[in-house]
């Protein structure tokens, strides 16, 4: 088992665990989420004059719809479709009036997945200088050889990667952290990860395969993991973490291995 996955495992399971991932992951689940009036004022007309075209356009202009169908994303990438489907539009736009007008409002105001507030909760945090370095730009991060954190987008961090470091992933995907500390490069993927099975594991599977990416630099990679794993027991996580000596370890513990390289 890695050092600082022990570490982890020993601060979840001895200290104030969450209250202290508080400061990194500090969800607002009743923080609704905001509509146009205008866009509300033409759901509302055409839901009450039974206009099943134009409360399905309507809906579109949201950001999320308001329930899950495998159909809405065909739609949306081709808004000529909705004439010539008029019966699919129909069967959806009947779900949504089982909702009733209250209802529906509600679903399309909700807050977000709170997975979804993960990510830039993560960079928030390490924007705040708390790993003792305040994250910065491209042109100063390649200007020295200083310990650094390079500011960015998941995707331009991947970019930066892939170009000054060989750092490509096999499934193409962007990642949270890229720093450089006593001049190794380090590339991590940050998860709170809240319960086993379904979309979380494969939360835990997108961050482990972070750790098997091959580069030609010196770079370290690390699954920045927080939650459920690091709870003793059979569990496959918990096993996956104890069971090799990878560098997965809590936020919390970032810091730590940082300054330790």
């Amino acid at each position: 088992m890695n050092l600082f996955t022990k570490i982890s495992i020993d601060l979840a399971n001895q200290r104030n665990y969450l209250d202290q991932l508080f400061r990194v992951y500090p969800l607002a689940p009743d923080s609704v989420r905001t509509i146009s009036k205008r866009v509300w004022q033409e759901i509302e007309d055409s839901y009450n004059n039974g206009n099943n075209e134009a409360l399905f356009r309507a809906l579109l202009k949201l950001k999320y719809f308001p329930i899950k169908d495998s159909y809405v994303p065909y739609f949306r990438k081709d808004k000529t479709a909705i004439k010539r489907n008029p019966q699919t539009v129909n069967r959806i736009c009947g779900r949504i009036r089982e909702l009733g007008l209250d209802r529906l409002y509600e679903k399309v105001t909700e807050p977000k997945e709170t997975n979804r507030q993960m990510g830039p909760l993560f960079k928030r945090w390490i924007d705040s200088g708390v790993l003792g370095v305040i994250p910065c730009d491209e042109d100063q991060f390649v200007a020295t050889n200083d310990n650094a954190i390079l500011k960015g987008s998941d995707t331009s961090l991947k970019e930066f990667a892939a170009s000054h470091l060989g750092f490509i992933r096999e499934d193409d995907k962007g990642f949270d952290f890229l720093g450089r500390f006593n001049s190794t490069y380090v590339v991590g993927e940050a998860k709170f990860i809240t319960d086993e099975g379904g979309h979380q594991n494969d939360q835990f599977l997108d961050a482990m395969t972070t750790l098997k990416t091959k580069t030609r630099w010196n770079v370290k990679t690390v699954a920045i993991l927080d939650g459920v794993l690091y709870i003793p027991g059979k569990k496959k996580m918990y096993k996956a973490i104890t069971s090799q000596d990878v560098n997965v370890m809590s936020a919390l513990v970032l810091r730590e291995f940082l300054y330790s390289l």
